[in-house]
Order: C-alpha cells, then structure tokens, then sequence
C-alpha cells in the first residue's frame, strides 16, 4: 500500500509533464504564427513598392503634361499679344486713311475776293468737315499725309461782267491742275471742276484765284474747295 506522499509525488510528477507538453505546443504554435505573417508583411511591401513605383511615373506624365501646357499658355498669350499689336497697327492705318474736308471761303456775311493782278491762294475759312486735319484752314493748303489717290473739286460763284471772269485754279505743288472758270456779261456764274492726284506724303494741293478774276461767297456757301483719299498706295 502505497503512502500519501507519494500518491502527491506522483501527482506532482504528472502535472510537470503535462505543464512541459502544454509549453512545447503553445511555442509550436507562435512560431508557426510568425513563419504565416512573414511572408503577408513582405507580399505588402512588395505591393507598396509596386504602387510607389506606379506613382512616381504618374507624377513624372503628369509634370510633362503641365509643363506642356505652360508652354501652350504662354505662346498662346504671345500669339494674343501679336495680334493685339496686329490689330493696333491695322486701327491706326485705317485712322490714317480718314482723310477727307470740306470746306468754304466764308462763314458768313456776302464777300467777294479780288480781282488780283497775280495768281492769289485762297483761303477756304470755314471748314465743314476735316477728317485728318490734312487741311489748313490758315493757309487754304492741304498736305497729303499718306501716300495715295486724292480727289478734289473746286466750286466757284461770281458776278457776270463784260470785262472780269470768274475763276480759280487748283494747284499741286505750284503746278497748274485744273481751272473753273466763265465769263459772262451779267447775272451770276456758277462753276466747278475737279481732279484725281496720286499725291506723295507732303504734297500740296490749294486753290489760286485766277489773276484779273474775281469770285464771292455768301452765308449759302457757294465757293468751296474739298477733297478726299480715295485709297492708298
């Protein structure tokens, strides 16, 4: 018969060999757990590198794209500001192509110029129009300030007189054009004439009473001298 001692002994004994295989499984166990993360960890590392790699060729087409398009804005402003230019010049050259007047002897009252022994500018005082100002209303001179084809016309009004015609002369740099001219014996007289010039920029064009000759003007206007740029050259 066996002694309480050792029955205990046994026990003792028994529960250490089953503490030690407990032990020996639970650390089976972890390790077999740390082998299964292992290979998850670097499979997600893998992939994350993939996803940088992936990422950075993305920013590098997508810096190239931006920098495209800066390059496209700024020869799109350059072209914008060609064109602003363009359309500058394009402005002044058709504001330089106005040119036209208008203009006659007097603005008002009834008043007759000559006779004069000598040729005599006159001067057109009252200006109706003088798109340009090419015209002097000073001098009764117009200067040409492009190069082109001008027309001018000449109206003159006078008193019939058996021995004093009436009529002026249009003159291009102190070279006879065109004369309006009559002489009548009585009543009033009333002519005109005109020409086309191809005139260089600082030729000029005026109206010369003819000499012994005599013309008038009233409040009406019936003397006037005009003209106009029909095109550049």
């Amino acid at each position: 018969m066996r002694t309480p001692g050792a029955v205990l002994l046994l026990l003792w004994s028994g529960l250490l060999v089953v503490a030690a295989e407990s032990g020996g499984l639970q650390h089976e166990d972890a390790a077999s757990t740390q082998q299964t993360c292992k290979p998850d960890i670097y499979s997600v590392l893998t992939e994350m590198s993939t996803l940088i790699a992936e990422q950075r060729v993305e920013l590098r087409h997508t810096k190239t794209q931006l920098e495209a398009m800066e390059t496209r804005m700024r020869a799109s402003e350059k072209t914008a500001e060609d064109q602003k230019a363009l359309i500058k010049e394009l402005q002044e050259k058709e504001e330089k192509r106005k040119i036209s007047f208008s203009a006659s002897l007097v603005g008002s009252g009834d008043v007759t110029t000559g006779p004069f022994n000598t040729a005599t500018t006159l001067v057109f005082k009252h200006v109706f129009t003088n798109t340009g100002s090419a015209y002097n209303p000073n001098t009764g001179i117009f200067t040409a300030p492009v190069r082109g084809v001008y027309h001018f016309t000449t109206h003159v009004f006078g008193d019939g007189h058996q021995s004093r015609p009436t009529g002026a002369s249009l003159n291009k740099n102190g070279e006879h054009v065109d004369i309006a001219y009559s002489a009548v014996n009585s009543h009033h007289v009333a002519v005109s004439n005109g020409a086309s010039l191809l005139l260089e920029v600082g030729d000029v064009v005026y109206v010369k009473l003819w000499p012994n000759a005599w013309v008038r003007d009233t409040a009406s206007h019936h003397t006037t001298f005009s003209g106009h740029l029909l095109f550049t050259m």
